[in-house]
């Protein structure tokens, strides 16, 4: 019998979860119809792949050796599928957050001659996807996990640090900046119960956990308008912790938006790319992105020392970001009786309507030249 290759993806995104649930909203199948298919893949091989209980999946001698080959047979695979034109490169939104809008913009106005294809993915699927050979260019959160199952095929660089900030409810008070903890803090992600925790809920945990907070887990809303809705509704004195793109748009609706007293989270994105791609529309989408991130100041964060900037403490890009003056050094909550320095006016944060912020420019020679090899 020949092998079916939608098995053997079901198979490796299993492998790589170690969790049905993960797997079955990671490929959009339900938890029951992704066993039946591991199941037939097993009969099929006459061989246990994984060894489930209660509580934990594993991979057996068996599955480790065929997930080896599984994701050498899937690269072969998708790399005979894709189309052969060298004029198309294909690029993936998280959201509809707009640094990979800005990217995706600028590069097909300067290239007109190249088909731009676009994809919604988040950071895990992105990465997947990349090593696939279904994108050739990902804009996405890494995560230590990432780095430790992918260690080659791969190159990355970081690309922004988007701060999130506080948004209120409409009649909420006018004012630059609100403390973490006047009252609950929303975020739109899913918890590590859902079965679908993802980079951005790992971000979100970390912050809750560090900061020691009791957030109210949303879930994934899919669109803009869904968490807008959400936020006119609100009447109590809950707040949503948000991206700085989305902030701008609640402020445009009318919506109060502050920045955190105790600490400012920023958000990593990072630009990857597969490898000694030789692909000349690749090598010119990579050479925007880094021209945006220079002249937006993309890498530069807020100078407010009453706000150190906060990351994972466990972020693969954590050393890159914050320089060691700028790191947030104790736990927030011994910091509190630190003096609050002025803020900067809160329009600051937001972009113009004729363009960007202005900010300082950051080199970026190194991941220049990573991009080159």
């Amino acid at each position: 019998m020949d092998l079916d290759l939608r098995l053997v993806r079901y198979f490796v995104a299993v492998a790589e979860e170690l969790h049905f649930g993960r797997a079955a909203s990671r490929l959009y199948l339900s938890q029951p119809a992704l066993s039946k298919q591991i199941r037939k893949l097993e009969d099929q091989l006459k061989a246990p792949l994984f060894t489930r209980d209660s509580r934990h999946v594993i991979l057996t001698a068996r599955g480790q050796r065929f997930l080896e080959d599984a994701r050498e047979l899937l690269a072969t695979a998708d790399r005979m599928q894709r189309p052969s034109r060298t004029g198309m490169v294909r690029i993936a939104h998280v959201f509809e957050l707009e640094t990979t809008r800005a990217i995706a913009d600028a590069y097909a106005a300067a290239h007109p001659d190249v088909e731009l294809l676009e994809h919604a993915m988040d950071s895990i699927t992105q990465l997947n996807a990349l090593l696939q050979h279904r994108l050739d260019v990902a804009v996405l959160r890494i995560t230590p996990r990432m780095l430790v199952e992918h260690p080659q095929g791969w190159d990355h660089c970081l690309l922004r640090l988007e701060p999130l900030l506080l948004v209120g409810r409409p009649d909420g008070e006018e004012k630059d900046t609100a403390s973490l903890y006047e009252g609950p803090l929303e975020v739109f992600g899913d918890p590590p119960e859902s079965g679908s925790f993802n980079a951005h809920g790992m971000y979100l945990k970390a912050f809750e956990r560090e900061l020691d907070l009791s957030m109210r887990w949303l879930g994934t809303p899919g669109a803009f308008s869904h968490c807008l809705a959400h936020r006119r509704r609100a009447t109590g004195n809950a707040r949503s912790l948000e991206f700085q793109d989305y902030a701008q748009r609640y402020a445009a609706a009318g919506l109060p938006v502050y920045r955190p007293e105790e600490v400012q989270p920023y958000y990593p994105w990072s630009l990857a790319w597969r490898t000694n791609d030789p692909s000349t529309a690749v090598a010119e989408l990579l050479d925007t992105a880094r021209q945006l991130a220079r002249e937006w100041g993309w890498l530069e964060p807020w100078p407010d020392p009453a706000a150190r900037p906060w990351l994972p403490a466990d972020d693969p890009v954590y050393a890159e970001a914050l320089p060691s003056g700028s790191r947030q050094g104790k736990p927030v909550a011994k910091l509190t009786g630190v003096p609050p320095a002025a803020s900067p006016e809160l329009s600051d944060a937001f972009p113009s309507p004729d363009g960007p912020p202005a900010g300082p420019r950051h080199r970026l020679d190194a991941a220049e030249s990573a991009a080159a090899r």
